[in-house]
């Protein structure tokens, strides 16, 4: 160390290399040297790396103040941490060339101050877009925001949307929005004014962006702040766009916002870009929130709903009325028939469930409500069945009502269909009847329908205590052909009209003339007389005459015998006639003159000649054959005694 101070001619760099070199290591001896031969740079490098005392380091940069060792200095503070000293050192040594690490270093220690500081030398140095970036966001971190702005103002190569982006992230808004102004960016501006709760201005800066994410983002800050009036400006903007809808519903529905939800989207309903979504999400909140303006809202915007999202959440809040409704305008009338029956009588209109019931496809849905109205609506249950009637099968029908054991009050109906003369249905028309012993009304059915089991039927009521009811199991009998069998019931019931006319109807001989016999064995001389007259063509006058002349009747018979007398003698005055004009004929062809023309002749076409008149025509060969004489006939040319034999020629019956 002596030499050193005491000698100057000798080579310093060298001495200070051998002196720093092992084994010597002699520190402070080189570093002595090197500044006595002016070499600061190497003694900072030396009081850095061999000596290792920072303190020292500073302590000759501020003597020497030479940029070089400020910036060595600068170096070994950043690696120190020292970040504030190393920022100091560096400015010093206005050297710029470590920007990166800087930056790195002063936000990790968050000496934003220092680093404003450092960035406005470095950005003097060095045109770089991370120097300027970093200042804009050094100025934003120390709330220099006045800074900022006049930075921004000026030209500058600053990443203004991601400095921007990562305030927002850190939340400052304040340095944000600046930043968002200075591009601009109304989207993220929006945002910033969301943050900020100035409702106004972020409601200005969402109809710049006019974009559905920012008026979203702006709608959701303002219903969470209930500043409604704002929300509604940004919901109008959101509504129109079918993506973004239901989420907003959502949102509002969250935070418990119905009223205001339901009068922005039906205040949005005028504008001109309103579509089905919309119409749709106000009938769901109707029915929710407002039951009872749905139906009145369903039928003025019928044609504008998603019918079906609006059933399944009628359904699911339990409107049933305007599910029905919903499915006629849907055309669904089997569903809406469904409805109704099971939903009775919440959702249940006989006028209207009578008008579904014309349009259903379904079959099996007009025997679903023939049972439901057995149960629910028994008294109403005829104009049913008359509204479907003509697309039922009655007889089905009938079956179902006999299950059900409430046949009778279908009874207008019954009678209703009963011109398409149906067995089942006249079975249980007459069935009714029967039980009700309205015979006049049971007579008129089996006289006007025949499709039924009648023997059946008749046996049924043949032992019925009432006489009218055993009449018309007679007359049953009697339609059938099994006129005995009704006989036998009116001579047991004493209606011995009825047996004379069933006799009558039946043309039988055998019969009629029973009939007859029962009459005078029981000594009926009325009936016996009303008898003849009734069954007269079928009754033989020699039997009549000898059952009266045997019981002492003749007076009764009289006036059958009389009448058979007369009819007698009229035949026999006809006949008379027609053989007497017979006779005339035959003289006059006899005296008439021999005109025959042969049927032909040479020269003549074949066939009849016109000359021929009567006689040709009259000829044997075109006779009928029935026209043939037949023996025991009076024929044209023969005398009436032929017909009578041992008669005289010109006498008269």
């Amino acid at each position: 160390m002596d030499y050193i101070n005491r000698l100057d001619n000798y080579d310093g760099p060298d001495i200070a290399k051998i002196a720093l070199g092992e084994p010597y290591r002699l520190y402070e001896e080189a570093f002595l040297i090197y500044k006595k031969c002016n070499l600061n740079a190497d003694a900072m490098d030396t009081l850095l790396m061999n000596i290792d005392s920072v303190e020292r380091a500073q302590e000759f940069a501020i003597k020497c103040n030479d940029g070089a060792v400020w910036y060595k200095l600068g170096q070994a503070q950043l690696q120190n941490g020292q970040i504030p000293e190393a920022i100091e050192s560096y400015l010093k040594a206005e050297d710029a060339t470590d920007y990166a690490e800087v930056i790195r270093a002063a936000e990790r220690e968050e000496t934003y101050d220092e680093l404003v500081r450092y960035l406005k030398m470095a950005r003097t140095k060095v045109k770089d877009q991370l120097i300027d970036g970093e200042l804009v966001y050094s100025y934003a971190k120390t709330d220099r925001l006045a800074d900022m702005e006049d930075f921004l103002g000026g030209t500058n190569t600053a990443n203004m949307q991601l400095i921007g982006d990562r305030l927002y992230e850190e939340r400052a808004y304040k340095a944000s929005k600046l930043l968002y102004q200075a591009i601009p960016n109304n989207a993220k501006l929006a945002s910033c004014f969301v943050q900020l709760g100035d409702y106004t201005q972020a409601i200005e800066a969402a109809r710049k962006a006019n974009n559905p994410r920012t008026w979203s983002e702006v709608n959701i800050a303002c219903v969470q702040a209930q500043e409604f009036r704002c929300a509604q400006i940004a919901g109008m903007n959101i509504i129109v766009h079918p993506d973004h809808l239901e989420e907003l519903i959502a949102h509002y529905e969250r935070h418990g916002h119905f009223e205001e939800l339901i009068s922005l989207i039906d205040s949005g309903l005028a504008n001109d870009r309103a579509h089905i979504g919309m119409y749709t999400e106000l009938g769901i909140l109707y029915a929710k929130y407002k039951p009872e303006k749905l139906k009145d809202y369903i039928k003025l915007n019928s044609t504008r709903l998603n019918i079906p999202k609006l059933i399944h959440a009628c359904e699911r809040h339990y409107h049933w009325e305007e599910v029905v409704f919903l499915y006629m305008n849907y055309d669904e009338f089997d569903s809406a028939a469904n409805t109704m029956m099971v939903h009775s009588p919440t959702a249940f209109s006989h006028d209207q469930f009578l008008m579904i019931m014309q349009k259903v496809s379904n079959m099996e849905i007009y025997y679903r409500a023939v049972d439901f109205y057995l149960y629910e609506h028994p008294l109403q249950l005829n104009s049913l069945l008359s509204a479907i009637a003509g697309k039922v099968d009655h007889a089905r029908v009938v079956q179902q009502l006999r299950k059900s054991g409430h046949l009778a009050l279908a009874l207008p109906y019954l009678k209703t269909v009963q011109q398409h003369n149906i067995a089942t249905v006249n079975d249980a028309i007459n069935e009714l009847y029967a039980e009700s012993e309205q015979y006049d009304e049971l007579r008129q059915s089996i006289e006007e329908f025949d499709n039924f089991d009648q023997i059946g039927f008749a046996q049924k009521v043949e032992q019925h205590e009432l006489k009218a009811m055993r009449r018309i199991a007679a007359l049953v009998y009697k339609k059938n052909e099994r006129f005995k069998k009704s006989i036998e019931l009116s001579q047991a019931d004493k209606m011995y009209k009825d047996a004379m006319d069933t006799a009558r109807d039946s043309e039988s001989v055998d019969l009629c003339e029973g009939l007859l016999q029962f009459f005078v064995e029981n000594n009926l001389k009325e009936c016996f007389a009303a008898c003849l007259y009734t069954c007269y063509d079928n009754i033989r006058p020699d039997v009549a005459l000898e059952l009266a002349w045997r019981k002492g009747m003749i007076d009764y018979v009289m006036p059958y015998l009389i009448q058979m007398l007369r009819e007698y003698t009229s035949r026999i005055d006809a006949l008379d006639k027609k053989t007497q004009k017979k006779e005339e004929a035959e003289e006059k062809n006899k005296s008439a003159p021999n005109d025959f023309v042969p049927d032909w002749m040479p020269g003549m076409m074949p066939g009849p000649s016109p000359l021929m008149g009567n006689l040709a025509i009259m000829g044997p060969s075109t006779m009928a054959p029935q026209q043939m004489p037949q023996p025991g006939m009076v024929q044209p040319g023969m005398a009436p005694q032929a017909c009578f034999p041992g008669m005289m020629p010109g006498q008269r019956m």
